[in-house]
């Protein structure tokens, strides 16, 4: 590896973790964030929520945008611009003086963050060829991952020893130095596709409107956000250059697995909210204590999603993808004798174990099933597409968390959270069951959904 492919990676390693961190430090921060902007009762959850979903609803829909963008633009300039954005929009969700100038921020901070992941891969795949581009995307993959392990501890710590606005100034130092790096990193020549500004629209509306209507149960709103979104899809059929190539969907793999993301990631970012909300506002857990408790799960995740990851390639992905989401569902069930208490060794730790083994059975066959199933010249934007899916299912559980807890957070508004959790995960092991078909061959093991 030379040293301008070293400052390659580092610089996309970098780039795309500050994104990956900030869907996973926020979460401990919520309590804190609702207790100084939020109010009381609904009116806390509802800021809450939105502290999340304003992220994710532009991040989910302007990502596979980004990804023209750079091809169009040259991705050292969108990146460099996502990382100005990024930094610029943490320090406004950083001195926010109330809990809508937050959510305004973190709006921004989507659609910053969306111009980061899609160029960092794109900067990888055009400095690196053959095996070494396989090992580059390899160790991408496994330092961005840690963003799950240090985000709730990091952002716990934060919390608890400084403030709440911590979790997002300490993004500036990091983008700062990922951008000083980029300076010196050659601009790849833009290509001739043309920027599919018709269906970005679509689905920014269509995804802004659900979540709106959702979250503040304003039914009709949320219809006519469904509406736009089938719309966005009648559209895309025929866009001259669409930003989600419907084509990709003919492979079987790839759209049950594609169905298959939607329902574990979704009961993912459901159970990962309001788990995190009852350790600290039901339990009485300290925000590092509660980002602490959750550590073993992904801990185990990391340590067996390679393993699983390789035995999927030999044998198929097919019996993983199934078994591995209804193992963690099980995980999510055991966390049912949960009480106010919240007794860490015996009420939330084995549910935790359980949990994190199932998805170390699922999310490495789960990826390599459904970005195998894409010709190889369109592995980017199956991966975008496949990670657009992810963030889109969890914008739309955690916007449905308030009808499912009853606008209340308490132990039997959080034990029905909990089956339905679990029973999008066992979804998840069943849609695969029926609609994957093993290919056998060597793949690539990753620990992360693209």
């Amino acid at each position: 590896m030379t040293s301008q492919q070293r400052r390659v990676l580092l610089v996309a390693i970098l780039a795309s973790f500050v994104s990956f961190l900030d869907g996973t430090v926020v979460n401990v921060a919520l309590p804190a964030i609702g207790d100084e902007l939020g109010g009381t009762g609904a009116d806390r959850l509802r800021l809450q929520q939105w502290v999340v979903d304003g992220y994710l609803v532009t991040l989910g829909s302007l990502i596979l945008l980004a990804g023209s963008l750079s091809d169009v633009h040259g991705r050292r300039r969108v990146l460099s611009a996502g990382l100005v954005g990024f930094a610029v929009a943490s320090v406004l969700c950083a001195i926010a003086p109330t809990g809508p100038v937050l959510v305004g921020a973190r709006l921004l901070q989507g659609v910053a963050g969306a111009l980061l992941v899609p160029s960092s891969l794109a900067l990888i795949i055009s400095a690196f060829d053959g095996e070494a581009q396989g090992r580059a995307i390899g160790r991408w993959t496994a330092w961005t991952g840690t963003a799950m392990i240090v985000g709730p501890f990091v952002g716990g710590g934060l919390v608890d020893l400084a403030s709440w606005r911590w979790v997002f100034w300490i993004n500036v130092p990091v983008v700062a130095v990922t951008w000083w790096l980029l300076r010196a990193v050659p601009e790849s020549a833009g290509t001739g596709r043309r920027l599919d500004v018709p269906g970005a629209v679509l689905a920014a509306t269509g995804l802004a409107a659900a979540v709106f209507g959702l979250i503040e149960r304003v039914w009709p709103v949320a219809v006519v956000g469904a509406v736009l979104l089938v719309v966005f899809v009648a559209y895309e059929r025929r866009a001259p250059d669409p930003m989600m190539p419907l084509r990709l969907f003919a492979a079987r793999n790839f759209a049950w697995g594609n169905v298959a993301t939607f329902a574990v990631y979704g009961a993912l970012s459901l159970g990962g909210f309001v788990l995190g909300l009852f350790l600290q506002q039901v339990a009485g857990y300290s925000a590092t204590a509660a980002g602490v408790a959750q550590l073993p799960m992904t801990l185990a995740m990391l340590a067996l999603s390679t393993r699983f990851g390789t035995l999927a390639g030999r044998y198929g992905a097919r019996w993983f993808m199934t078994v591995g989401p209804v193992v963690a569902g099980v995980g999510f069930l055991m966390l049912l004798v949960m009480d106010e208490s919240a007794a860490y060794v015996t009420q939330v730790l084995p549910g935790l174990l359980v949990f994190g083994l199932g998805l170390s059975i699922t999310v490495a066959p789960l990826t390599s099933a459904i970005l195998g199933a894409a010709p190889p010249s369109d592995a980017g934007i199956a991966s975008a597409v496949n990670n657009a899916v992810s963030r889109v299912a969890g914008l739309v559980t955690v916007a449905l968390a308030g009808v499912i807890l009853g606008g209340t957070l308490d132990v039997a508004s959080f034990h029905r959270a909990l089956v339905v959790t679990a029973a999008m995960l066992v979804l998840g092991g069943l849609i695969s069951m029926i609609g994957i078909r093993d290919v056998r061959r060597p793949v690539e093991p990753v620990t992360e959904a693209a």
